[in-house]
């Protein structure tokens, strides 16, 4: 039976990976993508939390965090739709022009 701890082993290790994606990722539908499956590393340690303390909380929690991301997707999605019309390029060092 698996215990807390190789839950959260396993939610930190994706977090990590994720984290190193965004970081060195040089397209944004990428970063993006990374930024959702790091949420779910967060949500995966939510559930476990709460399945070992008995409570229902942790589910609540995630209910709430995959109805952010999902609107931060569709937000995401649109920025990078009207970004890629006027620089036609998805790599967010295109993207410093825009400034100022």
């Amino acid at each position: 039976m698996a215990e807390l701890n190789h839950y959260l082993v396993l939610s930190g290790v994706l977090f990590i990976i994720w984290t190193v994606g965004v970081l060195v990722r040089r397209n944004l539908i990428t970063i993006l993508l990374s930024i959702e499956v790091m949420l779910n590393a967060v949500n995966l340690s939510f559930v476990a939390f709460g399945h070992f303390l008995g409570s229902a909380d942790g589910q609540i929690i995630v209910f709430f965090v995959i109805t952010v991301a999902a609107a931060e997707a569709a937000v995401g999605l649109a920025i990078v739709i009207a970004l890629f019309r006027h620089v036609e390029s998805l790599n967010p060092d295109a993207f410093r022009e825009l400034k100022g």
